[in-house]
């Protein structure tokens, strides 16, 4: 397995630009729920984005060679990802889209954790054991201190919330499992392919299933899904799994924390969503977090450097 590069100005303005993406795909779809079932959304965007990969890599000249050999991790981290957003979708029905995008971008922490019980060069220091203390405690604080409205409100948010968070821990898993199995040796093309095509079948039967399939296809639901399938499922995901491919995922992870501050902005400003004082404390201490899980391998990349 080829070793990973730490951060440079090419990941990190990448990534700058994939936070602002993900965080706007939560207010994309809270702002269409009632006219496109979420979930249902979710599959036809996985739909299209998967022809819109099969295009690219034809037009690039790559085949599907070796694909089939990696198939039991790629439908694990399929499956991963259609739980990932079948929690997303049906947590978005409860709660807001900045709640929503705070806690689903968790991620980073289960990720880490994952890699540092599988993979030596990821291993976890005691500052990073500290962020991940600090997360979690954000985390508690964050649905232990609800004021954002009546308590059956706050009820119905919590389990929204709590769906999210598990989409994240689902969203950290399918990191892991791409990182530690053959998949890490594919091209991003065939690694996203596993995802969306997979996460395409088990989103379909989720909404079926749910009695999520209705839609009305107004103007702004055409923008959503066109900006869903084309910037979030296809380009948004084909560069972040080129990136797993080439860095370490705990330095890339350092700048998930931008995700949820994006998407708290935005739900307040473009959605009017409230943020209670108790749910913003929880999401610094999230963000604090993070920031020491992930950050940490740049500050040591910084000290080796000055020795």
């Amino acid at each position: 397995m080829e070793s990973r590069r730490p951060m440079d100005g090419l990941a990190s303005g990448l990534m700058l630009v994939l936070c602002l993406l993900w965080a706007m795909q939560q207010i994309a779809l809270k702002a269409t729920a009632l006219d496109f079932a979420p979930i249902f959304q979710m599959a036809v965007r996985s739909m299209v984005a998967t022809v819109l990969v099969l295009l690219f890599m034809a037009w690039r000249g790559q085949r599907l060679d070796g694909i089939l050999d990696v198939w039991r991790p790629g439908l694990l981290a399929g499956s991963l990802y259609a739980l990932e957003f079948l929690l997303l979708g049906e947590g978005l029905r409860h709660t807001s889209a900045g709640h929503a995008v705070v806690m689903l971008y968790t991620a980073p922490i289960f990720a880490a954790l994952g890699l540092h019980w599988k993979l030596p060069d990821e291993r976890l220091a005691a500052v990073q054991w500290l962020g991940v203390g600090l997360a979690f405690g954000g985390i508690a604080m964050a649905f232990l201190w609800r004021d954002e409205g009546p308590q059956a409100a706050n009820a119905a948010m919590l389990w929204g919330d709590l769906l999210a968070l598990l989409g994240g821990a689902a969203w950290g898993a399918t990191t892991v499992v791409v990182r530690v199995t053959r998949m890490a040796a594919l091209p991003a093309s065939q690694t996203l392919i596993y995802q969306l095509a997979v996460g395409a079948v088990w989103l379909l039967a989720g909404s079926i299933l749910l009695g999520q399939t209705e839609f009305r296809m107004t103007p702004l639901v055409w923008t959503s899904l066109a900006f869903q399938a084309v910037f979030v499922s296809f380009l948004s995901y084909l560069v972040w799994f080129w990136l797993l491919r080439k860095y370490l995922a705990s330095r890339l992870g350092v700048f998930s924390f931008l995700t949820p501050l994006f998407g708290l902005i935005l739900g307040a400003w473009l959605l009017g969503e409230p943020v209670g004082a108790g749910f913003l404390g929880g999401t610094l201490l999230v963000i604090s977090g993070v920031v020491l899980l992930s950050g940490y391998g740049w500050y040591r990349q910084w000290r080796m450097q000055r020795t």
